[in-house]
């Protein structure tokens, strides 16, 4: 039984693995993340390792405690990748995209595949049929965009994710979430569009905290799964295992 940690930008996502099958998932917020990840184990005895995916500020060392009585794994660039890295500055790439990849590849093989990532920022990343990964895009999420409006001018609320009312705005707030809401939903499918035009069939795994909300607003055919990242994680974990 595995546990898989992933230290994101705003927070950690947890989850625990039997084989292949999810079992159990929890989102933790930084203040007392410690404490959280020491009440899965307790839970779950049956966990003899540990799997650390970490892009976050926490120092690689504060999950040193749990070395002394678990299999910790890394999850970094030193990993074997079933795939042929074609970006120009592959050590800019960062690992949760090389994850996501990962667990593209491994998931469905001899396809070309489009990863997009709704989370913090928006990530696409595109690997062809021949397993290269080929590079993507990043752009800002949906929260990131609330905030910057806010943050950035004199007289914008912020305010939270909501479906817009109408297309047209008619008061600031409708015309904020018609703004954001929309232009990611179009963003998203031009970007789709545009790598249909060059790659006629692939397919496209849409992930992160935003996925179920955009899904249904998107026309194209999608896998939508927003566990992605972490079943990603186990399976880049096992195929080193196996390898």
């Amino acid at each position: 039984m595995n546990l898989i940690i992933d230290s994101g930008n705003t927070k950690i996502k947890a989850a625990v693995f039997e084989d292949d099958t999810l079992v159990f998932k929890q989102h933790i917020v930084y203040d007392d993340w410690q404490n959280d990840i020491k009440k899965i184990l307790k839970s779950f005895n049956k966990i003899d390792t540990i799997v650390i995916s970490n892009v976050s500020k926490i120092e690689t060392v504060q999950f040193s405690e749990l070395e002394s009585m678990y299999n910790v794994s890394y999850i970094t660039r030193d990993n074997k990748f079933p795939f042929t890295n074609g970006y120009q500055s592959p050590q800019t790439l960062g690992i949760d995209r090389m994850v996501l990849a990962s667990g593209a590849v491994l998931k469905y093989p001899g396809k070309n595949r489009l990863v997009i990532d709704a989370g913090t920022c928006i990530t696409y990343d595109f690997v062809d049929e021949t397993n290269t990964y080929l590079g993507g895009a990043i752009s800002p999420g949906i929260q990131l965009r609330y905030k910057s409006l806010n943050n950035y001018t004199a007289n914008l609320p912020l305010l939270s994710k909501e479906e817009p009312a109408n297309m047209i705005g008619t008061t600031t707030n409708e015309s904020i979430h018609s703004g954001i809401v929309n232009g990611v939903t179009f963003e998203i499918e031009s970007f789709i569009d545009a790598y249909s035009e060059r790659y006629p069939n692939f397919i496209i795994i849409l992930t992160g905290g935003d996925a179920d909300f955009l899904a249904k607003r998107l026309k194209n055919t999608i896998f939508a799964n927003s566990n992605f990242l972490l079943e990603s994680l186990n399976q880049t974990f096992q195929y080193n295992q196996n390898d």
